[in-house]
């Protein structure tokens, strides 16, 4: 079996914890949009405000329901667990559920759980903790071809961008992979590596790992992480941009933020600057890397605002745009295949 391919035990309850807003529930909302076929039910703590438009469950219920696994659906920042969660996760594994989490925070290091789980004979999945060590990147170039998205900022769109791309490819019969880099990707998938989980010096070798050579005509699509404007996370991005190789990049954006989320002293950068940076990391390891296109996620926006901030981008850059929950990415597939 593939060392990065993991085997899930479907359907799922959804966890959302205490989640009060959308961005931290996004490997919630993730996994409902790209596997709706695998969510059975959600179950939140008092106080959360996510709505998965899934039945509302308790741990026993959704076992009684068939359920195989409960899966958190919240990512704090910092990817720490919450204390207040331990006592769903211990009641989750004594209905006889698996438990799914991306988080930093190692499962069997809850009190008395992993007990539990031996005891009903249910498995505990760490998905964020590396299931292979990888070597340090050679930088070499090898065949195949990959696109990456990336972002001025997190939770904005990458991972969406990333998925709608590989399908749109796949439908069109080109030999496409979707390569996924976070937890919520890996839920999807069943296979990837979280990225940012990997010791910093062998971030580009896993990179290089994740997508392999290929034929020449094989693209692999492969999901962003972070951002080079971010503070916290950037080391992140730049390890993944020089691993990846990428030919393509695709500029992932929020048109309504200002700033990096959660930190207001950090503003976002324009369009064209943040995509002058991409490039010119990119084309360390890939000399004629080229952005294909942007990725705008407008669903704060009507359609009037919509049109308008397509039509601003495209100005600026000069490739094609699109929001991929909103519209075709038909325009940006035929950038990337015939550049």
């Amino acid at each position: 079996m593939n060392p990065n391919t993991v085997k899930l035990r479907t359907p799922y309850l959804v966890f959302v914890g205490d989640a009060g807003s959308g961005p931290f529930a996004k490997t919630a909302y993730g996994v409902r949009d790209w596997a709706p076929e695998a969510c059975l039910g959600q179950y939140g703590l008092p106080g959360n405000t996510v709505e998965l438009d899934l039945p509302r469950m308790t741990p026993e219920e959704a076992a009684a329901a068939g359920a195989g696994s409960l899966l958190i659906g919240v990512a704090p920042m910092g990817g720490r667990f919450a204390p207040e969660w331990e006592a769903v996760m211990r009641s989750a594994a004594a209905a006889g559920l698996d438990i799914i989490s991306g988080l930093h925070t190692p499962l069997a290091e809850i009190d008395g759980l992993a007990q539990i789980a031996k005891r009903r004979g249910v498995a505990l999945h760490d998905i964020r903790q590396p299931r292979r060590s990888f070597p340090v990147a050679t930088g070499e170039r090898r065949p195949g071809k990959r696109l990456l998205t990336v972002g001025t900022d997190c939770a904005l769109g990458k991972k969406y961008t990333a998925l709608a791309l590989a399908k749109a490819l796949q439908a069109r019969g080109v030999d496409t992979d979707f390569r996924a880099t976070g937890q919520t990707g890996i839920m999807i998938s069943g296979a990837g590596v979280a990225i940012d989980a990997v010791v910093a010096d062998f971030i580009a070798g896993a990179a290089e790992v994740l997508s392999p050579a290929a034929g020449p005509a094989h693209w692999d699509v492969i999901e962003g992480q972070g951002s080079l404007f971010h503070p916290s996370y950037s080391g992140v991005t730049l390890g993944l941009l020089h691993g990846s190789q990428p030919d393509v990049l695709i500029l992932c954006h929020d048109p309504t933020r200002s700033h990096i989320k959660s930190l207001p002293n950090f503003p976002l950068p324009l369009l064209n600057v943040a995509a002058d940076l991409y490039l010119q990391h990119a084309r360390l390891t890939n000399p004629l890397a080229r952005l294909a296109g942007v990725s705008l996620n407008t669903s704060k926006l009507d359609e009037t605002q919509r049109l308008r901030a397509f039509a601003a981008t495209e100005e600026l850059l000069g490739v094609p745009v699109f929001d991929p929950m909103k519209t075709s990415p038909d325009p940006i597939i035929d950038r990337v295949l015939t550049g």
